[in-house]
């Protein structure tokens, strides 16, 4: 599928690491215009990647790069915390729970003004960053340059995953999903070795898709919950 790619400082490319394939996303929070998208003026969930760029269209935007960003309930609706242009949706869950969500330690990736970083759920509560947007997932994939203690080498379970990374003074905003199936352990790795984010945050698995004009790439399917977005002017 060909797309028009929007003008932006947006790089995207596909790499290998360990055998594996993955395509990677990065963005300058410090001039890019990073936003989370759940629902229309209306309330109703926008759910796909042209949903939002129509929800855009009447703002002279568009999306330059999207992905589906944190686990939802049947609904949609986001199963941890969630704040859209300063409001909240969903409280800070902080307990461990049932799934991949609550293989604790899990994060909270959250953008401000100029910045953006992935926090551990506790450290997000302690230090309470006012951010404009922000969505919980888990588990964490990389927590202060170390993987995830719960990431064995040798395991079996392999999916499609996506999740995000940030730079420590959170300018840079890595995205990353894979292009085959891999553990955590392997998707971990690749935040840590190659991409050398100190903190990365797993959004799902299996469901994982991305929009990116750029490569000529926008995955379909049914809809999402909480989407992540690049927004430019539209052309």
């Amino acid at each position: 599928m060909l797309l028009a790619a929007p003008a932006t400082a947006l790089t995207c490319s596909d790499i290998e690491h360990e055998g594996n394939r993955f395509t990677v996303c990065e963005a300058d929070a410090g001039s890019e215009d990073l936003r989370l998208f759940l629902r229309d003026e209306a309330g109703e969930i926008l759910g796909h990647f042209q949903s939002v760029d129509a929800a855009l269209a009447d703002q002279g935007k568009q999306l330059a790069f999207a992905m589906n960003a944190g686990m939802y309930h049947d609904d949609r609706s986001p199963v941890g915390h969630y704040v859209e242009n300063g409001t909240e949706e969903m409280r800070v869950i902080p307990n461990a729970g049932p799934g991949n969500f609550g293989l604790l330690p899990n994060g909270v990736f959250c953008i401000r003004p100029g910045r953006a970083d992935v926090f551990e759920t506790l450290s997000y509560q302690d230090q309470q960053p006012q951010c404009r947007d922000a969505t919980q997932s888990g588990p964490m994939l990389v927590i202060d340059g170390e993987l995830h203690p719960r990431f064995l080498p040798d395991s079996t379970s392999r999916y499609i995953r996506n999740g995000v990374g940030t730079s420590e003074d959170g300018q840079l905003v890595v995205f990353a999903i894979s292009r085959n199936a891999v553990t955590f352990h392997q998707f971990g790795s690749l935040f840590r070795d190659v991409l050398n984010t100190p903190n990365a945050l797993y959004f799902d698995g299996n469901i994982s898709r991305m929009h990116a004009p750029q490569i000529g790439r926008s995955d379909a399917g049914f809809s999402l919950g909480p989407i992540v977005g690049v927004v430019v002017d539209a052309e």
